[in-house]
């Protein structure tokens, strides 16, 4: 992979950049150039946050990819809406901004853990988890390293454990067609 690489990392809250830098990291991406985006505690919604930068994080990817290898990682919670609904409403972010929803072949890769991270925490603790029940955040963002390093080798594996949350699936899906290094 070229040094040159650039990833920006659009999301929600710190434990989804401990949660995606880690994994990044484990898969060879060199995050020290890794440009992050969060939405800002107490100023609403951290979703709406989310939904309103894509559009113009989507446009510099776009002015930029030809200069230098890079991509876009966006982390949104699915809440009740799933993963399907939130791509509807990055999609609609981007026609309500004049700018062509994402493509297939960029390396724009959006993850959307339903209900949220925790749920995919659960899981990577050996739980069996729903995408509507909620669960316990951990004491401290970082500490998800070991949930990271599950997952990875699960990825490494080809496949997550059974019964796996879809939205964990889906991600798995995004990273291997969006963004795996090459």
């Amino acid at each position: 992979m070229s040094r040159n690489v650039q990833l920006v990392l659009l999301c929600e809250d710190r434990q989804h950049e401990a949660f995606a830098r880690r994994f990044l990291e484990k898969a060879g991406w060199p995050t020290r150039r890794l440009r992050v985006q969060i939405a800002p505690q107490s100023r609403g919604s951290a979703e709406q946050f989310v939904r309103e930068r894509f559009p113009p994080e989507l446009s510099a990817y776009r002015s930029k990819r030809h200069q230098v290898a890079q991509g876009l990682v966006v982390v949104i919670d699915g809440d009740e809406r799933g993963v399907h609904g939130r791509l509807t409403e990055l999609a609609d972010a981007c026609q309500d901004r004049n700018v062509q929803p994402r493509q297939p072949g960029e390396r724009v890769a959006i993850f959307v853990p339903t209900r949220n991270i925790e749920t995919w925490l659960a899981y990577l603790d050996g739980q069996t988890v729903n995408e509507n029940d909620p669960y316990s955040r951990l004491a401290r963002e970082r500490d998800c390293r070991q949930h990271v390093k599950r997952l990875y080798e699960m990825c490494q594996q080809g496949a997550l454990r059974l019964p796996a949350p879809p939205s964990l699936q889906a991600a798995c899906d995004e990273y291997r067609t969006r963004l795996r290094p090459e």
